[in-house]
């Protein structure tokens, strides 16, 4: 890579950090979640009584929960307020340097039909929930070769990983990683300069899933976001 290609590379990556923090501060982003609500037995409910009495800081939205096959299976609501304490106390997000050893080059091998694999999530106590994993990715990191899980998140590969930073250097429950696939091809860039903090890092009022078995991987990992920082003694 030439010194201009990675002064551009070294750009776009801090590009990339200033949007996260600007999704992360928005009206709607990860620290303005105050409120997630679930109704039993897909009871209906009208998002806009919800508000009365409410600052006019805070917004509702909709949402349901669904099985692997799709069939609803819950309805809730998420409250969010652009002015919410979390926003008000968030001082940025503490990263790693950014490192090229750590874009790394797999291959994605297309499952027929998408396999249901088992994820468990934060605060589910142990419990688990089916996500739609449509291939596998084959990489090599730090010499040893493993074979990740990544779900499909509305159309893009979203790769739920653990490895030997968590709790020390970064946060304790895993981090998350937007996969690269190049179409036409089976090559995949996993880019863990861009790993991030899941929401669930950011606000109490998320559930997020945690890595499985295949997808913790056996060495530091000292790419992307570390922790979310706060101002001393708030508890978000």
């Amino acid at each position: 890579m030439s010194v201009i290609e990675h002064a551009a590379v070294i750009e776009a990556w801090k590009q990339w950090q200033i949007e996260r923090i600007t999704s992360l501060t928005s009206a709607s982003g990860n620290l303005a979640l105050i409120q997630t609500t679930w109704f039993e037995n897909n009871e209906r409910f009208d998002p806009a009584e919800i508000l009365v009495g409410l600052p006019d800081t805070v917004t509702a939205t909709t949402l349901t929960r669904k099985d692997f096959s799709g069939e609803v299976i819950a309805n809730g609501y998420r409250l969010w307020d652009s002015n919410s304490e979390a926003i008000q106390n968030f001082q940025g997000v503490e990263s790693f340097d950014y490192d090229p050893i750590w874009e790394l080059r797999g291959k994605f091998k297309v499952f027929d039909g998408s396999l249901p694999v088992p994820f468990e999530y934060l605060r589910d106590n142990g419990g688990t929930r089916d996500l739609a994993v449509p291939g596998e990715i084959e990489v090599e990191i730090a010499g040893e070769t493993y074979f990740l899980n990544a779900f499909d998140d509305d159309g893009k590969l979203l790769l739920v990983f653990g490895d030997q930073t968590n709790k020390s250097e970064t946060y304790g429950s895993g981090r998350f990683l937007f996969v690269d696939r190049h179409p036409g091809t089976d090559e995949v860039v996993l880019d863990f300069n861009r790993a991030f903090v899941p929401p669930c890092g950011f606000s109490i009022h998320y559930n997020c899933p945690m890595p499985p078995a295949q997808n913790r991987i056996n060495f530091p990992i000292r790419a992307g976001e570390k922790n979310p920082l706060f101002r001393a003694g708030f508890i978000h």
